[in-house]
């Protein structure tokens, strides 16, 4: 094996022109791919079955590598074998219409309701302060917006008569979300606390120097996405809430309590902001209760026998 993997080096160096760094990331690339085909029994290059390459991928998807690293791999693993074909050392590749491996999309973590109640109770409403700490909860856990929204909310996008708020997505792209009472309310005790505690010196400031912005840190400025994840960590250690958590989590919670609730999938998506309703379908495998009581609602034959 060693002595076919040093013809494809020289090869690439000779009649490829490959550059002395490159040809050592092929080097540590492929070395590491036949050590791994002879611990799986392969005496030769030309031995690796399609399947055998495949648990490979797999096995630099456990180790944790960067898609660039993996990506790296791929190529260099298929010209090898290109290689040992055109050389007709090999009379099969089994990396032949082999698609670029792709990662296992994980799913993300959601808090169950039970906890997302434990980490709304836990700042310290009797301050600014925490008041203001329980309307950011409130807010990313009734209307599913990203942090990088949530901080560029102005007053002037909150219309109250309607209950929605307007924010600006990627792209800028404008959307309306429903907002529940319950959070509205906490945005109106956090404005009203900044107006009423002009003595407290770790209020932020009642007119904010960014503009209008619905959250302020503690000095009137824009408070940054960092601040809410450490605000979040801290408050979720408090509750109890053994999952690690970020503002994101909010937002996949949101979307997942809805679908679990019954709600349209189309509908999560428009609030979520999504272009493809596939990246909304991610939620839909978090309970696949939902999944059932779908086919039970609305497929003729969907009920299951009890």
């Amino acid at each position: 094996m060693q002595g076919q993997l040093d013809l494809f080096f020289e090869y690439m160096k000779f009649e490829k022109g490959l550059s002395d760094n490159s040809l050592g990331s092929y080097r540590n690339d492929l070395n590491r791919y036949s050590g791994f085909m002879e611990s799986r029994g392969a005496a030769g290059l030309n031995e690796i079955s399609r399947s055998e390459v495949r648990n490979y991928f797999k096995a630099l998807f456990d180790l944790g590598l960067k898609q660039s690293s993996i990506a790296r791999n791929f190529s260099a693993v298929k010209n090898l074998h290109k290689f040992l074909v055109f050389r007709k050392m090999s009379e099969i590749d089994p990396t032949a219409n082999l698609d670029r491996p792709r990662p296992t999309k994980k799913l993300p973590v959601v808090l169950s309701r039970d906890e997302m109640e434990r980490l709304i109770g836990a700042p310290d409403t009797k301050s600014t302060l925490g008041i203001r700490d329980r309307a950011i909860i409130e807010t990313l856990y009734a209307t599913g917006v990203r942090v990088s929204e949530l901080v560029n909310l102005k007053k002037r996008d909150l219309i109250k008569s309607e209950n929605v708020i307007r924010v600006f997505g990627k792209g800028s792209k404008e959307r309306i979300i429903p907002i529940g009472n319950i959070a509205v309310d906490w945005i109106e005790r956090y404005d009203r606390a900044l107006q009423a505690s002009t003595s407290d010196r770790h209020r932020a400031p009642v007119q904010s120097a960014t503009g209008d912005l619905i959250f302020m840190n503690s000095r009137g400025g824009r408070i940054s996405r960092v601040s809410i994840w450490r605000m979040l960590r801290k408050y979720s250690r408090e509750a109890n809430i053994k999952k690690e958590i970020h503002p994101h989590t909010l937002r996949h919670t949101f979307a997942t309590h809805l679908l679990e609730g019954g709600a349209d999938i189309r509908a999560v998506q428009e609030m979520l902001g999504h272009s493809d309703i596939g990246t909304t379908q991610i939620y839909l495998h978090l309970d696949r209760s939902y999944l059932r009581d779908v086919l039970e609602k609305f497929h003729p034959r969907g009920k299951y026998a009890t």
